[in-house]
């Protein structure tokens, strides 16, 4: 199957030919999709320009006519997106290379990301040294940097794009490999997890394992959990042990580690059973000291480390985080059960620690208790977070509730 070569012709023939010749010696098929407007294409592409607007739901006369730079490389990224996914459905994807600066990038990561994890993606890129968050977002994206711009080929691009296509080949050929003994077939369950919570998830997890489950732990830092909920929507997982919901308490308040306000809606839409606990709810993440607002000067800090400040949640929040958890539980179409530990919720909130303060604690729980749809198994344990008894206990409801779920 080829490799998908993604950039616009009319400005990156010169170095996708160059890559695409490469790929060629190395024996890997290649499928080179033009995104280009203006100029001519530099040699012609399987699949054209034309054709990647009107996947677009456009044309290209109508995109030039309108000569504006930014809707071009919105509806390019829209068409390339839309045939890539359409090749991948087809089972006719090994890898997608893309070539490119600001626009390049974006129209090929784009196409990137709307390929499933496992499918190799590079993107060579002007850009790849600084911040990618927005190119790279969820998915398995390799970006290279370009270290001079890609205009022409000269000893320093030609390295770096022999580099790439070497890698692609690479990652081509090993496209559905497994090595030996890895085995593919144990379910997957997912589990998130913050530093104040790693006694929980990681004593859970070996409970999951040991009922042969293969568990992949996702850090609730914003990315952490907005990653583990697209592979939810990817299907790829039998079930959610979402014990640290922490990134919801950043998203109310406005924190530094947010997950959007969609965070805890996957498995619920999609019907995967989900055992949902409470874990580091204590806590708003910000950078320095410096960092925080001043309209929260006077709340309560612990400064986690240097760049790691945290802010205790405040009754009223805890409030409004006990509705928001209540009222998307409840909203699950697939097996729901809420664990609350009614001993504290992170490391540093248990008596004699200093985010301990049972009234915030008591006004999350009540929340719950006055929201929670009566389909949604709400259990309360006399248990911290971090005790040994509460990780069973959550393992073993998610062994229950995938059992128990067609």
């Amino acid at each position: 199957m080829p490799v998908i070569l993604v950039g616009t012709l009319d400005t990156k023939g010169v170095e996708l030919a160059f890559v695409r010749d490469l790929l060629h010696e190395a024996g890997i098929q290649s499928l080179v999709l033009d995104a280009g407007v203006m100029q001519p294409p530099h040699f012609p592409p399987e699949i054209s320009r034309e054709q990647v607007y009107a996947a677009a739901g456009t044309t290209l006369d109508v995109v030039r006519t309108a000569a504006d730079r930014g809707k071009a490389i919105e509806a390019a990224a829209r068409g390339v997106a839309k045939i890539a996914s359409d090749l991948y459905a087809a089972g006719k994807v090994d890898g997608i290379l893309g070539l490119g600066g600001s626009a390049g990038t974006t129209i090929a990561t784009t196409a990137m990301r709307a390929l499933p994890f496992g499918v190799p993606k590079l993107m060579v890129s002007t850009l790849a040294s600084g911040q990618v968050k927005q190119y790279v977002g969820v998915r398995d994206i390799l970006m290279m940097h370009s270290v001079v711009d890609i205009s022409g080929l000269n000893r320093i691009s030609r390295t770096v794009l022999t580099n790439a296509a070497m890698a692609i080949a690479g990652m081509a050929r090993a496209h559905g490999w497994q090595p030996v003994g890895l085995a593919e077939d144990e379910p997957l369950v997912a589990a998130t997890m913050f530093g104040v919570t790693t006694p929980c998830v990681e004593a859970a997890r070996r409970i999951l394992e040991q009922n042969g489950y293969e568990v992949l732990v996702f850090h609730a830092t914003g990315t952490g959990g907005t990653t583990m909920e697209s592979f939810v929507n990817d299907g790829l997982l039998r079930g959610v042990l979402d014990l640290t919901t922490t990134e919801l308490a950043d998203e109310l308040v406005g924190g530094i580690l947010t997950a959007g306000p969609d965070r805890l809606t996957a498995a619920g839409l999609r019907g995967v059973p989900q055992v949902i606990s409470l874990g580091a709810l204590d806590m708003v993440n910000f950078g320095p000291p410096g960092t925080v607002p001043h309209k929260f000067l006077g709340r309560r800090f612990y400064q986690h480390n240097p760049t790691v400040t945290l802010m205790r949640t405040t009754p009223e929040e805890n409030d409004q985080l006990g509705k928001d958890i209540a009222l998307k539980a409840s909203a699950a179409r697939g097996p729901t059960s809420v664990l609350v530990p009614l001993r504290g919720v992170s490391a540093i909130d248990r008596e004699g620690q200093p985010f301990w303060w049972p009234e915030a604690d008591a006004a999350l729980f009540q929340s719950l208790r006055n929201w929670i749809s009566p389909r949604v198994r709400l259990i309360e344990l006399e248990f911290h977070v971090n005790d040994p008894e509460f990780a069973r206990a959550a393992a073993e409801e998610l062994l229950r509730t995938i059992s128990e779920s067609p």
